[in-house]
């Protein structure tokens, strides 16, 4: 196993936040960071002696800010916290993001601004060492005071509340804590908002479809050559003379993939001089179609990047008498980025369904609906209509969250960023999108085998064989939903990508050389 990460000192990454989540790298809190941790552990303690006024620390919450607590009550206001936030509502959010909650909570914590005690940032490293994963409701947080709700659930455990999935079955907290010889924490001044004063709701679903994306639009790039090559399109406008005039690097980036995927391929070569003078937007237009959804990938990743090292609990502690109690909790900073890349993920599903509408017209060569007995059989005529109908729920879902505000907290929080509602949205159109490019791909996979006996490069030949071991030729109508299914999970598992960049690698030919920017580092 690679080397321990040190919450609170290195820097968090998406991949090695993967890594953590996985059980491929083991998170510990290093000594250096445990003595800032005390020092601010002791700054709270020394406030709540001093009866100095701290929100949060002695105060009430929200527009109760100016409410008094008297010290013997702080820790009895931190329990209390924990069970007045917990109003999630909804399914349960996967227990990958839950994981990836506590991970991010802890790198921020570990930074030693917030006054919590080493036992509970221990305790939940213990959480997610032995992969006991709080339950926590998808609805409920507005995106600002922190995502309050999501976190308050997935904190109950350490109060022995909530409950906890435990190889893949529910079990209430406190059972797990008394199976495993372990007794409820009594929270201390200042834990219980430390807990749920922060951006991790909204963090964990960039971060997971984050890489979700980054495979979505890998395949896109790839799928798109393989429809190109089916139409018999010309890969001249992907030329990098032609990118170098104007270079946003998604768009350069897209285009070299696509000049590697075609390169060698007999069917490009078998029309150079077809005659054909140009290909239609959703083939000629890939690079700067798919490249903007790069771009905006790249501008999620780096902001994403910032937000998993960033301290987001309110108030922060520099000092006894230095306290400030600002907005770094707002999550206007990610929930605008998520709205941009929603509309990204969907634009890259909008093209992908004109190349199937191209794929079934029976021009250039290939057959009406991709089958050579039509009339009785629809041939793939249908699978389309789901394409047109997954796009149009995107676009419905393409409205900014981060457009809205609705006030809360009686007014004292009246901006907030519905952040975590940008996230979700993100999550649904990038599942629909995978779906897309399966019917793509499927449909991709039928056309090219028109072009026999011509191959097309052999990346994209790989690719195409990789999908057969699952899928076969349609010669006739059939129940394509199995076959939708299937190719939809070689896309979701990354199985397909990471098949094609391994051939394309031990070949000499990776795909995004000179661009590492786009990867997930």
């Amino acid at each position: 196993m690679p080397d321990p990460f040190h919450y609170g000192s290195d820097t968090l990454t998406p991949s090695i936040v993967f890594a953590l989540a996985e059980g491929k790298r083991r998170g510990i809190i290093p000594d250096h960071s445990m003595a800032r941790i005390l020092k601010s552990r002791d700054h709270v303690n020394e406030i709540v002696a001093r009866d100095k006024t701290v929100y949060g620390i002695n105060t009430g919450f929200g527009v109760l800010a100016n409410t008094p607590i008297s010290a013997e009550d702080t820790q009895t206001l931190q329990h209390k916290i924990l069970q007045s936030h917990s109003v999630g509502v909804g399914k349960s959010i996967s227990p990958f993001l839950s994981k990836i909650m506590m991970i991010t909570k802890v790198q921020s914590l570990a930074q030693g601004y917030s006054g919590i005690r080493p036992e509970t940032l221990e305790r939940i490293c213990w959480f997610i060492d032995q992969d006991i994963i709080p339950v926590v409701p998808e609805k409920g947080s507005v995106g600002a005071s922190g995502d309050l709700a999501p976190l308050a659930h997935l904190f109950l455990p350490l109060i022995g509340l909530g409950e906890v999935w435990v190889k893949g079955q529910l079990v209430p907290g406190a059972a797990v804590l008394a199976q495993n010889g372990l007794k409820p924490l009594q929270l201390g001044p200042k834990e219980g908002l430390a807990l749920i004063n922060g951006t991790q709701f909204i963090l964990a679903y960039a971060v997971a479809n984050l890489r979700r994306m980054h495979y979505c639009l890998e395949s896109a790039d790839l799928i798109g050559a393989m429809s190109l090559e089916a139409l018999t399109g010309t890969k001249s406008p992907f030329d990098e003379r032609l990118h170098a005039l104007r270079p946003f690097r998604g768009n350069q980036l897209v285009a070299q993939r696509l000049r590697r995927l075609l390169s060698g391929s007999e069917i490009m070569q078998s029309h150079m001089d077809c005659g054909r003078v140009q290909d239609p937007y959703s083939l000629r237009c890939m690079p700067q179609v798919h490249g903007a959804s790069r771009n905006a990938w790249l501008h999620l990743k780096e902001l994403t990047r910032i937000e998993l090292n960033a301290v987001t609990d309110n108030p922060l502690i520099f000092s006894p008498d230095d306290t400030i109690s600002g907005g770094n909790f707002h999550g206007q900073p990610l929930a605008i980025p998520l709205d941009y890349a929603t509309i990204a993920a969907a634009e890259t599903g909008n093209i992908s369904d004109r190349r199937c509408y191209l794929l079934l017209e029976g021009k250039w060569g290939l057959p009406l609906l991709l089958m050579k007995d039509v009339g009785l059989n629809s041939g793939f005529m249908i699978p389309q209509y789901t394409t047109a109908a997954l796009v149009s729920e995107n676009k419905t879902l393409c409205f900014p969250a981060s457009a809205d505000s609705i006030p809360t907290s009686l007014g004292q929080e009246d901006h907030v960023s519905m952040g975590s509602i940008s996230g979700r949205k993100l999550e649904m159109v990038l599942d629909n999108l995978e779906y897309i490019l399966a019917i793509e791909l499927m449909t991709a996979c039928q056309a090219i085998e028109f072009r026999r006996p011509l191959h097309s490069s052999s990346i994209l030949e790989h690719a195409h064989e990789f999908v057969r071991q699952q899928v076969s030729f349609a010669n006739e109508d059939r129940i394509f939903a199995d076959d939708i299914r299937k190719i939809k999970s070689m896309i979701e598992s990354f199985g397909l990508i990471r098949e094609v960049d391994a051939f394309a690698a031990a070949r000499g030919a990776g795909l995004n050389t000179d661009y590492e920017d786009f990867s997930l580092n």
